[in-house]
């Protein structure tokens, strides 16, 4: 399949060409600045799709609204019409063409002229009014106020906030893409205004607020819920933004004689992660929970694990290596110590349910004792 991109270089253009590149059954034809009108009909040579991404949303001269949104579109549509062939067009219009202003009214113009190629012509045209678009590459002071603030939050930067109670209507760019490709692949049949699915809401100020929280989470540790929706793409195009200097930062290390102890990450309602070293011979723990559940995971090392029933008594041990991974839990109203049982150093992985609490810790020293 051979897929011509107008507006290649852009914000959208770019994640397109990389989602498509990855395919071994496209070849991709790039329109962009470099080019001239005139270029069109050759480039359309042999094209089975046409995604129009080009346009001008903030020109120097409102002039340009029309020269680069309406004018351009009913270039590209007589070239399509030229060629003899019905080739379907994608476009990506603005949920500002339903209102009466100089960039709303050109990409109005645009969308006609592609429902006029659709009727005279009979090319399939999809016709996307998108909102606010968010996502990796968009251009900080040009494409979005996420762009924006992502880019200065990121760097400490301070970011102006006019109306903290002005809402953005937002999709994200991989959902974009996915309908994009939806379109490629004959999949949007029917009308041909198509709107993409999810799109979000949310004020300005939640907006800042939720990224200055992800900054934060570095020094916190505990990780905002990024692993759906809004949040989670909100916090892979955050990080998209981060300088390389930045893509590392520190956690605190705790030592003592018997090894280190380093927390990783905390979550608001699924516990901690961490990782603890211990040298030959040494024990660590000697406790027990009423509620709080752990899960242990030796990665490099021999360990003995001894549990002790705090009511019954009742013994019961176990050996793990770094060879054989395995998990090891320990259970509420057992006492518990781990034990390098090897030659090296050992290094233990280990998840608690539950951030620590030192007001409320629900660890009770007792020691394991030897087995009866």
């Amino acid at each position: 399949m051979r897929v011509l991109i107008t507006g290649a270089n852009g914000f959208v253009g770019q994640n397109l060409v990389a989602h498509l590149g990855e395919r071994a059954d496209i070849t991709l034809v790039p329109f962009t600045r470099a080019h001239r009108l005139a270029d069109l009909p050759v480039l359309l040579e042999g094209v089975d799709f046409v995604f129009h991404l080009a346009g001008i949303n903030r020109p120097q001269d409102p002039a340009e609204f029309s020269t680069g949104n309406a004018d351009l579109t009913r270039s590209l549509c007589q070239a399509i019409a030229g060629s003899g062939r019905q080739i379907p067009v994608l476009y990506t219009s603005s949920i500002q063409a339903e209102q009466d202003n100089p960039y709303g009214q050109s990409k109005r113009h645009a969308e006609q002229a592609l429902l006029d190629l659709a009727e005279q012509h009979g090319s399939a045209v999809h016709l996307f009014r998108l909102p606010n678009v968010f996502g990796k590459w968009a251009r900080p002071n040009y494409n979005s106020a996420v762009a924006t603030f992502c880019h200065n939050i990121s760097r400490d930067l301070p970011i102006q906030i006019n109306d903290p109670a002005a809402e953005i209507r937002l999709v994200y760019i991989d959902d974009v893409i996915s309908h994009f490709v939806a379109g490629m692949e004959g999949k949007l049949a029917g009308n041909p205004f198509v709107a993409v699915a999810p799109e979000y809401r949310i004020t300005v100020g939640e907006l800042a607020g939720q990224l200055q929280r992800f900054r934060d989470s570095r020094t916190s540790l505990v990780s905002e819920r990024v692993g759906t929706g809004l949040v989670r793409a909100l916090y892979s195009t955050y990080l998209s933004y981060l300088p390389p200097e930045r893509f590392t930062y520190p956690v605190p290390k705790y030592g003592d004689e018997r090894g280190v102890f380093v927390e990783m990450l905390k979550t608001p309602d699924a516990g901690q992660f961490s990782f603890f070293t211990a040298h030959p011979g040494i024990t660590r723990g000697g406790h027990y929970h009423h509620s709080k559940t752990e899960k242990f995971l030796v990665i490099k090392g021999k360990a003995c694990f001894r549990f002790r029933h705090i009511m019954s008594g009742e013994f019961y041990e176990l050996f793990t290596s770094g060879e054989q991974p395995e998990i090891v839990e320990t259970v509420p109203g057992w006492t518990h110590d781990i034990t390098n049982v090897g030659n090296d150093e050992m290094v233990v992985m280990l998840w608690a349910n539950e951030i620590f609490d030192r007001e409320h810790p629900d660890t009770y020293a007792r020691p394991v004792g030897t087995q009866a």
